[in-house]
C-alpha cells in the first residue's frame, strides 16, 4: 500500500473506507512530485444525543455501563480498538477517527435524564471505554466536567480510564467524589519511551505528564491505578515491569494489562503502521501477535480477547503477575466504590 506523507500529530495518513461503502479505492504513487501536505484540522460535529448511558454483558469487562460523550478520538493511537466505530457514520475508522469528532453536547442532561427515571438501579458507570474523556477537545467543550458535575450532584460512583493528562482539570471534582468513595481513576501507560508514544500515540499526554497525573491524584486523595494497555509483541511490551515500577512509585495503588486487539479496520492499518516505522521487524511482530490470537490477528472471544493465548501470551501474564506481587498492587477489591449513596437531588436516599 502506498502510503501518503506523515501529518505531524496523526497517528495515520490513512483514510480507507469503511467496511459499510459500496466501492473502494487504493491510493498509488504515481512517482509525481508532491508538496508536503498540511496537517488536517480537527473537525467537531454535534450530536444530540437520545441516551447517554450504554449497557454491556461482556465479562471480560470490570463495569455493565458506560458512557462516551464523544465518537471518535483527538489522541489519534493507531492501535485504538474503537476505530471501527466510526465507520456507523459512514466515516473512516483511518484518519477521520482522529479528525472528525462527534460531540455529544447533551449529554450531562441526559444522564441527568436517566438518572431520574424510576426504577434505575445504581452501579458504577465508567468513562473511557470506547474514546478518552480527556482529549485535547475536552479543553473547550467540557463534556465530560459536566457529567462529572451530575454524577456528583446524584453521589453515584463512576470510574475513568484516561491517558489525558487533562483529568487534573477536574482534581475539585474528583476529589470531592472520593471522599464519599464515588471515584477512580486508571491512567493508561503504553511507553515510557517518548519517541515511540509520537508515533503510537501522537497528541496524548507524555509518559511523564501521565506519571505526574497518577501522583497528583493519590495526593488529593484520589484512588489510582495504571492499565498497561496495549502490549504489543517486540513494540513495548519488553517495558511492562518498568511501566509497573514507574507507576506504583508515582503511587498507583492497581494495575492492570491488556494485549493489542486488532477488530476489523484497526489490523491493516495497523500493519501499515508497522511497515512504516519498524519496518524490520514487522513480519515478527505480526507472528507473534497471531501465535497470541490463534493463528489470527484478532480474536473476539470472551475470555482470551483481552490477555491472548499461546506462549507469549502466558509469559507475559506470568511477568505481570511476578511485577504485581513483587510491587506490592492492591486488587481492584480494595478500591470498591459506594453505590449505596445514590440519591437523585430532590429524592430520597437509598435504603438498601
Amino acid at each position: 500500500m502506498f502510503s501518503p506523507t506523515p501529518q505531524k500529530g496523526r497517528g495515520t495518513t490513512h483514510n480507507p473506507l469503511n467496511r459499510f461503502s459500496p466501492s473502494h479505492s487504493t491510493a498509488e504513487d504515481d512517482g509525481w512530485y508532491q508538496d508536503v501536505p498540511v496537517t488536517q484540522g480537527t473537525e467537531i460535529r454535534i450530536e444530540t444525543a437520545k441516551t447517554i448511558i450504554t449497557r454491556n454483558t461482556s465479562p471480560d469487562l470490570p463495569f455493565d455501563r458506560s458512557i462516551n460523550p464523544y465518537r471518535g478520538c483527538e489522541h489519534g493511537c493507531i492501535y485504538c480498538y474503537a476505530r471501527p466505530s466510526h465507520a456507523y457514520w459512514d466515516l473512516s475508522p483511518g484518519l477521520d477517527f482522529e479528525t472528525k469528532l462527534i460531540a455529544k453536547t447533551n449529554a450531562a442532561q441526559v444522564l441527568e435524564q436517566q438518572l431520574r427515571k424510576p426504577g434505575y438501579v445504581c452501579a458504577p458507570i465508567n468513562l473511557g471505554s470506547n474514546t478518552d474523556p480527556y482529549q485535547p477537545i475536552e479543553r473547550e467543550q467540557q463534556l465530560t466536567r459536566r457529567l462529572l458535575e451530575v454524577l456528583l450532584r446524584f453521589r453515584h460512583p463512576v470510574t475513568i480510564v484516561t491517558k489525558g493528562s487533562l483529568v487534573l482539570r477536574d482534581l475539585d471534582l474528583l476529589a470531592e467524589m472520593a471522599s464519599q468513595r464515588l471515584a477512580r481513576v486508571m491512567i493508561s501507560l503504553t511507553t515510557l519511551d517518548d519517541d515511540l508514544k509520537r508515533t503510537l500515540e501522537p497528541r496524548a499526554a507524555s509518559p511523564k505528564a501521565r506519571l505526574r497525573a497518577i501522583r497528583v491524584l493519590r495526593e488529593a486523595g484520589v484512588p489510582v491505578g495504571v492499565l498497561c494497555s496495549p502490549m504489543i509483541p517486540m513494540i513495548n511490551d519488553s517495558e511492562l515491569e518498568h511501566l509497573l515500577e514507574a507507576a506504583r512509585q508515582a503511587g498507583a495503588q492497581s494495575a492492570a494489562y491488556m494485549m493489542l486487539r486488532l477488530p476489523l479496520e484497526v489490523a491493516p492499518l495497523f500493519e501499515q503502521w508497522l511497515h512504516d516505522h519498524y519496518p524490520q521487524r514487522a513480519a515478527h511482530v505480526l507472528s507473534l501477535i497471531r501465535q497470541s490470537r490463534g493463528g489470527e490477528l484478532y480474536d473476539s472471544r470472551f475470555g482470551s480477547r483481552m490477555r491472548g493465548e499461546g506462549v507469549f501470551a502466558e509469559l507475559l501474564a506470568q511477568r505481570f503477575a511476578k511485577a504485581m506481587r513483587r510491587l506490592g498492587f492492591e486488587g481492584r477489591e480494595a478500591q470498591a466504590l459506594d453505590c449505596t449513596a445514590f440519591c437523585p437531588p430532590g429524592g430520597q436516599m437509598a435504603l438498601f
